[in-house]
């Protein structure tokens, strides 16, 4: 009893002995510190190189000019003076009163040079400037197509006279309270000429008044 005793402990040691050498199989990677759990190289995050860390700044530069004030003036003012030049242009073809004729033309020369000032502006920024009319406009145009003669007139002259009165305010904010130096640039640059359209439209918009009240004094 006592010998088997002594031969079974002997053959426990020895499985004891040899067992890292069963653990460690033919064919089985060594383990590494590298490949340690938490240390695997798979598994640890790329170094973001540097292209990536500028196209990041680039974006999150974007993203914080996109929220000023003076980008959002910048896209309303794009918006308009295209909306100018293509209402200009049906005024140019349209319109009756020589005086209404005329003023459309200008708004297409001053707003088509203001417009490319404003493209300049935009490249130094990064930005990308709105390349349709907003609905708003959009209606406008529409709707003075199907118009003609003493009613188109009137019709274009009063959304003149009230598209110019909001560009000047906001052209003089900009010029006042811009951040922005290159887009308040522009919008100083800009306001002298805007008033002088909104003067000179409100003097064709009396003269057609007083005209039609002649007209309907005369019968």
């Amino acid at each position: 009893m006592k010998i088997n005793t002594f031969f079974a402990c002997f053959v426990l040691a020895g499985f004891v002995a040899l067992a890292p050498a069963f653990a460690q199989r033919p064919g089985a990677p060594a383990q590494t510190p590298g490949a340690q759990p938490g240390n695997n190289p798979s598994l640890q995050q790329p170094m973001p190189n540097e292209n990536q860390n500028s196209n990041t700044q680039a974006d999150s530069g974007s993203n914080k000019m996109m929220k000023s004030s003076d980008a959002r003036f910048a896209m309303k003012a794009a918006q308009g003076g295209m909306a100018e030049v293509q209402l200009g242009q049906l005024a140019a073809q349209k319109a009756s009163n020589p005086d209404v004729k005329a003023f459309g033309q200008r708004m297409v020369d001053d707003h088509s040079k203001a417009n490319d000032q404003l493209k300049s502006v935009a490249a130094q920024e990064n930005m990308t400037l709105p390349a349709t009319l907003d609905s708003k406009d959009q209606g406008l145009y529409t709707k003075l197509q199907g118009m003609s003669g003493a009613d188109f007139d009137k019709m274009y002259v009063k959304a003149m006279v009230k598209d110019h009165q909001e560009d000047v305010k906001e052209f003089q904010r900009e010029a006042d309270k811009g951040k922005d130096p290159p887009i308040k640039n522009f919008a100083s640059q800009t306001l002298p000429v805007l008033q002088q359209h909104l003067s000179q439209i409100q003097s064709i918009q009396s003269n057609l008044a007083g005209g039609a009240a002649s007209a309907a004094h005369g019968q």
